[in-house]
């Protein structure tokens, strides 16, 4: 699940590549536009680095600029679409959740684990849904941090105990709200619960006035693929309500696409 736990011998590793990726990902509904200072700062680079990067993604038809920013264009979407087109999992969850909000009217998704981040492959919203809950929104593609979202403790808590440790000794955990987790020893106790009861409630800790409860999808063999969550307002149900009325839903969900994820 973890990218950084692929191996890759030092002659095959295209460094440029890897930087090219690098800054691409810098961009976000925080940061819609950067110039050459902040996508070093973001990818870890050089600022001439980030600057020629930049030009050569511009030159190359992904990036716009005024001179001074950069900003994605559409042909970004080509990547996110062909994974969407010819990736197995984000088509064959995608009618389960259109199904799930149909019945319960909220919101559900599924995310897999990207580094700090979940990214969400699927999801599905009911028709004449309220306005969106989180600031920016959540679509295809929506990266979250792992640290401070049901899907994302979700997934954590399916990692090997070197893996975990891996992840939680080369990261920030970023205070996102006055009830985001934000110590390693803390979040180690939550996921020890989280895989103890095998789901998860995220209560206003990325942002506020959202919740939004989780549970691992698993394939044939037992290894977690993917997590599914419903969100919603943290005005709009208890933390018991959420256990006795969705979470039976998901672990339905979960299980009848186990045998084919």
């Amino acid at each position: 699940m973890l990218s950084s736990s692929n191996s890759i011998a030092p002659a095959d590793y295209i460094a440029g590549l890897g930087k090219g990726l690098a800054v691409l990902e810098c961009f976000d509904t925080e940061r819609q536009r950067l110039n050459a200072t902040l996508a070093a700062e973001r990818a870890g680079l050089t600022r001439a680095a980030a600057r020629r990067h930049l030009l050569t993604l511009a030159h190359l038809g992904y990036l716009e600029s005024d001179g001074h920013h950069f900003w994605l264009t559409p042909k970004v979407l080509g990547l996110s679409g062909s994974y969407l087109a010819s990736a197995r999992l984000p088509r064959t969850v995608q009618p389960v959740l259109n199904r799930l909000s149909a019945l319960a009217a909220f919101s559900f998704s599924a995310a897999i684990l990207a580094g700090s981040e979940t990214v969400v492959i699927a999801r599905s919203t009911p028709h004449g849904a309220a306005p969106q809950l989180f600031a920016h929104g959540v679509h295809l593609g929506s990266r979250l941090p792992a640290h401070a979202s049901s899907t994302g403790r979700v997934l954590l808590a399916s990692l090997p105990a070197e893996a975990l440790d891996e992840w939680l000794g080369c990261r920030t955990l970023h205070r996102l709200t006055l009830h985001t987790l934000t110590q390693p020893s803390e979040l180690r106790a939550c996921l020890d619960q989280v895989r103890a009861q095998d789901y998860c409630i995220a209560q206003e800790e990325h942002e506020l006035g959202v919740q939004a409860i989780a549970v691992p999808l698993r394939n044939s063999a037992g290894q977690v693929v993917a997590a599914l969550n419903a969100v919603m307002g943290a005005q709009q149900m208890t933390a018991q309500g959420l256990e006795r009325e969705l979470l039976p839903l998901l672990r339905d969900a979960a299980q009848e696409l186990r045998p084919l994820v």
